[in-house]
């Protein structure tokens, strides 16, 4: 088992920790002291805004003079509680279960969507999340009490890659879902129809989300180093082995897989998305920089 002071910076010493809660932890604290920031905010009980009662909230905050009304369940809702909400799609399709020199892109997803969780909630906001493949696996509401950061963490480390997935068309089946504006984090490797992708972001920022895309994919992905007669197979099932020449599809591979990035970054930004490209090899502190931009500037947002 590797030493439990792995290097913060390199995401595949984290992953041989094991324990997901550990590794989310001490990605979390490292990137505040680095940053000279307390992840710690004051509590404040200043009331803000009714909203309309759900199972799980505590019954002590229901207003009951809006009850006597309205005849309608409404809970009092205060500065703490209303920070930010936060939804973690985590694509666990099974092109993310590729894995070269680095850990696999599900493991490195899944790292760092528990390292946001944990941030969210040492700063009092609130975190949820879906995982999906072929189909939507878990959809949890967003939560700023404690115990959302175990849960979370037994989520994802129960979840294994899936087959093949329409991500587009999974993404508008997940839109209905989010009841209230919220920052949405999707990770995911994109691989799929871009017109479909595009779509379904848009319905994401109609429904007035922000949305940070976190475009994640492994090295050899993004180099294809590939030398000697190798064997390609579809982690997602639908195509039989390849055995190709690297030498013969290299250009255009790199060239197909350059014109996708570009053509990802332009249909994101150009909706109001912010595309942050990622490989397996990269530290978690430019994510976690990357959700605390988009943090600030949704509260700010709201003011």
């Amino acid at each position: 088992m590797p030493p439990q002071d792995a290097p913060l910076h390199d995401p595949t010493a984290l992953a041989g920790i094991g324990n997901l809660e550990v590794v989310a932890k001490r990605i979390v604290e490292g990137f505040m002291m680095g940053q000279h920031l307390s992840p710690h905010k004051g509590s404040s009980v200043e009331f803000v805004e009714h909203r309309q009662y759900h199972p799980g909230d505590e019954v002590r905050h229901i207003d009951w003079r809006a009850y006597g009304k309205t005849k309608r369940y409404f809970v009092k809702e205060y500065e703490d509680e209303t920070n930010l909400r936060c939804r973690l799609i985590v694509d666990c399709s099974g092109s993310m279960a590729y894995a070269g020199k680095t850990l696999s892109k599900l493991a490195y997803a899944r790292q760092l969507a528990s390292a946001l969780g944990y941030l969210l909630l040492q700063q009092r906001d609130a975190v949820g999340w879906v995982t999906f493949d072929t189909k939507i696996r878990d959809n949890i509401e967003p939560s700023a009490k404690p115990q959302a950061f175990p849960q979370l963490v037994q989520s994802l480390s129960n979840v294994v890659p899936g087959g093949e997935t329409s991500l587009g068309s999974v993404l508008e089946r997940i839109v209905p879902t989010l009841s209230r504006r919220s920052l949405v984090v999707l990770l995911s490797d994109c691989f799929d129809d871009l017109d479909d992708l595009s779509r379904a972001l848009r319905q994401f920022r109609h429904a007035r989300h922000e949305v940070l895309l976190f475009h994640i994919v492994a090295p050899e992905e993004e180099e294809f180093p590939f030398s000697r007669p190798t064997q390609f197979r579809d982690l997602e099932g639908t195509h039989s082995p390849q055995l190709v020449d690297p030498h013969r599809l290299r250009s255009h591979y790199l060239t197909k897989y350059r014109e996708f990035c570009n053509e990802l970054r332009g249909l994101s930004t150009g909706i109001g998305v912010d595309y942050c490209p990622f490989t397996t090899a990269m530290p978690y502190a430019r994510a976690l920089g990357a959700y605390l931009d988009a943090r600030a500037r949704v509260t700010k947002g709201r003011r």
